[in-house]
């Protein structure tokens, strides 16, 4: 009887079947020639090596603030090295923000990211890379209009299409809206593909994809609660707007679909403080089959002060969970999973 209850608990509760394994909890960097840094991405590399890049400088929106990366092979992450920067010529000089690294099906790498004075007025460009990131072409704009993946990964869907989850932010700081961009598999032709927010302030889009072909989105709001939208017809239209039962400080997420059809979701559960920073203290991963009922199932980071924020999550092909984070604007945390 003790074995068919506890049965029905892990199904009804969505608790995995196995507790996570740390296989490794480290930083990226020690040592940096940059005193801030913040907003990390992941992607994985052929030969099991895993690429992290972020931005830092002296201090977000600084004009010396860069796109720095380091690659983990075997046991050691290397020395980071900036790969791209905000320079406009001799005398102009932006910022950069938000690094996005994608490797498309064709095997080509790319780096998202957006250069300009703030989240306001920022504008994308990206760099491509043939051989896993060790040379990058030319920083290009994206076409006029499009600002390609804010701060989470796109999705490849079966036809090649890659979907961007994007979102702007209005001069007078009021106004978040999410939407989609969709290119072919090319990273071309790109075409906008607008939700309706209704009352929400959202941003910062997280895309999932389900066994039974819907996708979903998670996002960061004003309203201090992660908010959810479907779609089941590939990204062309999306449902209205509804809040999970997460909360969250208006701070970045990030989330992935992994290979056998379940979900996990990196994310600070606490309410939003006098302080824009303030709630960012406790990072947590949470898991659900069906991305409307969560369950938190580890703690990354549980302080009462300080800053542990914009996580980034991959599921590598081996099976294994990798994520990273801002640590106190100091450095970029890697955690490797598994369970």
């Amino acid at each position: 009887m003790f074995h068919f209850i506890l049965f029905l608990f892990l199904i009804f509760n969505q608790i995995p079947d196995r507790p996570i394994e740390v296989i490794k909890e480290e930083f990226v960097f020690n040592d940096a020639p940059f005193k801030s840094c913040h907003a990390s991405t992941l992607v994985e590399l052929p030969n099991q090596k895993i690429m992290c890049a972020w931005f830092g400088g002296s201090n977000e929106g600084n004009k010396d603030v860069n796109i720095w990366a380091s690659i983990k092979t075997g046991y050691n992450w290397s020395k980071p090295i900036a790969i791209a920067n905000g320079i406009q010529n001799d005398s102009l000089r932006y910022p950069c923000w938000n690094p996005v690294l994608f490797k498309a099906k064709n095997g080509l790498l790319t780096l998202h990211y957006k250069v300009g004075p703030n989240p306001r007025q920022w504008w994308a460009e990206f760099k491509t890379s043939k051989d896993n990131g060790s040379t990058w072409s030319l920083a290009k704009k994206l076409p006029a209009g499009f600002l390609g993946p804010i701060k989470n990964k796109p999705l490849q869907l079966a036809n090649g299409d890659i979907l961007y989850p994007s979102s702007t932010e209005s001069l007078d700081e009021k106004n978040w809206t999410i939407h989609l961009e969709k290119s072919n598999a090319g990273g071309q032709h790109f075409k906008k593909i607008n939700i309706d927010c209704g009352n929400f302030g959202v941003i910062q889009p997280a895309i999932l994809q389900y066994k039974n072909g819907k996708l979903q989105l998670l996002c960061r709001s004003r309203q201090n609660v992660i908010v959810s939208t479907w779609s089941d017809d590939h990204g062309q239209t999306w449902s209205k707007l509804e809040a999970l039962k997460l909360p969250n400080p208006n701070a970045g997420t990030d989330a992935v679909s992994l290979r056998n059809g379940n979900q996990l979701l990196v994310y600070n559960p606490l309410n939003a403080g006098k302080n824009w920073w303030e709630g960012r203290s406790v990072l947590k991963i949470a898991y659900s089959k069906d991305g409307k009922n969560w369950k938190d199932i580890y703690t990354l980071e549980q302080h009462e002060v300080g800053e542990y924020s914009y996580p980034a999550i991959i599921e590598a092909k081996d099976g294994t969970v990798h994520v990273s984070y801002t640590s106190e604007r100091k450095k970029i945390k890697y955690v490797h999973l598994k369970w």
